[in-house]
């Protein structure tokens, strides 16, 4: 096996390994019975019971399991890598990675360890050197512990690419010099600038010719890039809590301030207001999925233009790779639109999660099909993204305050008949089963002891009664209107009701 030098080496006593699909045996001619032959398998420690799911839709569940098994088996490096062709660390693969095997196991420890390793080893799209920020800070909602966030706080600074802003309020890594000054504060070792990716492959890449679209939406390609500066403003968003959970005040205000302003030239420079949508950049009118899905997965969209933004990302359909499903997923349910979200889940198309079972994978694959990229692996975890996001976003699971001392539970299950599911936290499993019936919706949770939960129950048209085990409530709506939120709610089992 052939291994670039940044690959991840196997130990010595477990030796190298080798995914596959099937065994062909040639030349051997004895009778041979299935005992005969015995796989040895590796992967990283992992609790198998830990999670569970399930829902009204088969499609979907065959999705959750090819995504929830690729946690475990891509994971025989014992660091989050891009598959076995390169076995090399990348943050991209890691953010969703880590999302993913959160969603699947009460572990932290292996994406720390991909974390810590990716600092000193960062790869060369800028967005995913800014994407460290959104893992520290991951690490530290879902474990609950700020020893990590201590200790690299000020490499994290440097990977905001704040360095990198120009004299408009955007950040650019084509107008930065690239000095070595500047490559030894990242710790950047590669043989080639820091560049834009947007998303990957582009078009035209692999051999597969210009009129191949690649998988970002033909995006165009200008010194300020609309993807990067969202990035942007999300890593300093994020930065400057870490800086307030670290006690250091002035400089969160700061990094603060600076994501406020980040935004109002984002939405300034980069959105075109007579259509409604953000450009690729200041000097292009072409507007793509992933300009937009962007902005508005991080909360950048002015209330005024949501609409518009979300029926643009609507239009555009899965124009973005596996990765890019990521953010999409993200948009769309960040954006209450759930019913679309699962449409991406179910669906049969070329570009599915689907059509990875169909071609005959057991494990997710590095892009949609191998028309997209003929060189894929089909061992790629960046692939899995219902792995994560049918939990944190169908189900609803996710922490509000470090180490779910908090918990938001608000389940976004479209037009399923039901959809159940067991997520394991810190402080224990939280247990969700949610039923839509044509008189009531129900929503059956056990929560873990020493949680506060934030529970967010749908708004029906022309069943205006909530109920909390039974009990009358008279909860307020969130601002879209769209749901009840009841506050406060303790461990144990819990039935909410809306009818």
């Amino acid at each position: 096996m052939h291994l670039k030098p940044m690959a991840v080496k196997m130990p010595e006593y477990i030796g190298e390994v080798a995914p596959f699909r099937y065994l062909e045996v040639e030349g051997y001619n004895h009778p041979l019975e299935v005992n005969d032959v015995v796989r040895q398998m590796v992967h990283y420690p992992i609790n198998e019971s830990a999670v569970e799911f399930t829902c009204s839709d088969t499609t979907v569940n065959q999705v959750w399991e090819l995504c929830r098994y690729s946690m475990k088996a891509t994971s025989f490096a014992g660091l989050f890598v891009d598959g076995d062709r390169e076995r090399i660390p990348y943050e991209a693969d890691a953010l969703i990675n880590q999302l993913s095997y959160y969603s699947v196991d009460r572990e932290y420890s292996i994406a720390r360890r991909t974390h810590e390793f990716l600092l000193y080893h960062p790869t060369w799209p800028s967005e995913w050197i800014l994407q460290s920020i959104l893992i520290a800070w991951n690490d530290y909602m879902y474990s609950g512990d700020s020893r990590a966030l201590e200790a690299y706080y000020e490499q994290l600074k440097i990977r905001t690419l704040m360095q990198c802003t120009q004299s408009n309020g955007l950040i650019s890594v084509k107008l930065h010099p690239q000095t070595k000054s500047f490559w030894d504060s990242l710790h950047y070792v590669w043989d080639k600038p820091i560049n834009d990716i947007v998303d990957w492959p582009w078009p035209g890449g692999f051999g597969m010719g210009e009129n191949n679209n690649g998988e970002t939406d033909r995006f165009e390609f200008t010194d300020y890039n609309t993807v990067v500066n969202a990035y942007h403003y999300e890593a300093l968003r994020q930065l400057a809590i870490i800086a307030d959970v670290l006690h250091k005040k002035e400089e969160a205000e700061q990094l603060s301030s600076q994501a406020d302003r980040m935004k109002l030239a984002v939405n300034r420079l980069l959105f075109d207001r007579k259509r409604g949508v953000y450009k690729d950049g200041i000097t292009t009118n072409h507007a793509s999925l992933h300009g937009n899905m962007f902005p508005l997965a991080f909360g950048m969209v002015d209330e005024r233009w949501r609409e518009s933004v979300t029926q643009f990302v609507r239009s555009r359909g899965m124009a973005c790779s596996v990765y890019g499903s990521q953010f999409l997923m993200d948009a769309v349910y960040n954006g209450f639109d759930d019913e679309y979200g699962l449409s991406l889940l179910r669906s049969t198309d070329l570009r599915s999660w689907y059509n990875m079972i169909r071609v005959g994978s057991t494990i997710t694959l590095e892009a949609w099909d191998d028309r997209f990229k003929p060189n894929q692996d089909w061992n790629h975890a960046w692939g899995a993204v219902p792995a994560n996001d049918i939990l944190r976003k169908m189900v609803g699971v996710e922490p509000l305050e470090a180490g779910f001392s908090k918990i938001r539970l608000r389940p976004q299950i479209g037009s399923l008949a039901y959809a159940e599911g067991k997520f394991p936290t810190i402080r224990g499993d939280v247990n969700v089963r949610v039923e839509n019936r044509s008189d009531r919706y129900l929503n059956k949770t056990v929560l873990p002891a020493n949680t506060q939960t934030e529970v967010w129950l749908p708004v029906r048209k022309g069943q205006p009664n909530v109920s909390h085990n039974g009990i009358v409530q008279q909860p307020k709506k969130d601002l879209s209107r769209q749901f009840w939120i009841i506050s406060h709610v303790g461990s144990g089992e819990q039935l909410f009701e809306v009818w």
